[in-house]
């Protein structure tokens, strides 16, 4: 067993445990200054703008909830999820068509999922840091309204999946 005298168990840290310590500190900024960020409605200006009160009292509860504060529902919950009907998908805050019944398939996430948005304009994205870890955040292009998220496993042509809440959307068939 190691004795340490009472000089050595005062030393200063070493300059490589500070340079150490001081680093990983500074690698974590980026990520607690962005964690709880708000949704991309609150960051950009969109062509469809209402007050917070106005969202309110148009949107449901849980659409409030995932459209305007980025919240999540729970997986399997959608009657969209097993929607297959040919048709359109739009945001549920603003109308916009965002995704088509032909670019939907079934992932086995318990959320509607789709390779590509309907057009190059439907939607937009920002990276969203809410669990620690940087993600693609999806919304609505024309109110900023949080979709969902997308990811690079989805099927071919794109290899994208872009997982979107179902309350976030209404579906208008063919």
């Amino acid at each position: 067993m190691t004795t340490l005298s009472k000089d050595h168990a005062m030393q200063a840290p070493s300059r490589r445990s500070f340079v150490l310590a001081a680093s990983a500190g500074v690698a974590a900024l980026p990520l607690l200054g962005a964690c709880g960020s708000g949704p991309a409605s609150a960051r950009e200006n969109f062509p469809v703008s209402k007050s917070e009160a106005q969202w309110r009292r148009q949107l449901t509860q849980g659409e409030y909830h995932v459209l305007r504060e980025a919240g999540t529902e729970r997986a399997y919950t959608s009657p969209l999820n097993k929607e297959k009907r040919p048709g359109t998908f739009v945001c549920a805050g603003c109308g916009n068509p965002v995704y088509s019944a032909a670019h939907k398939y079934d992932s086995g996430t318990g959320w509607p999922s789709f390779y590509k948005a309907i057009d190059t304009g439907a939607v937009g994205t920002s990276t969203d840091y809410k669990i620690g870890l940087p993600r693609t955040e999806v919304h609505c292009a024309d109110c900023g309204g949080h979709l969902g998220h997308i990811f690079g496993d989805g099927p071919r042509p794109t290899g994208k999946r872009h997982c979107i809440n179902g309350v976030a959307l209404d579906f208008r068939p063919a």
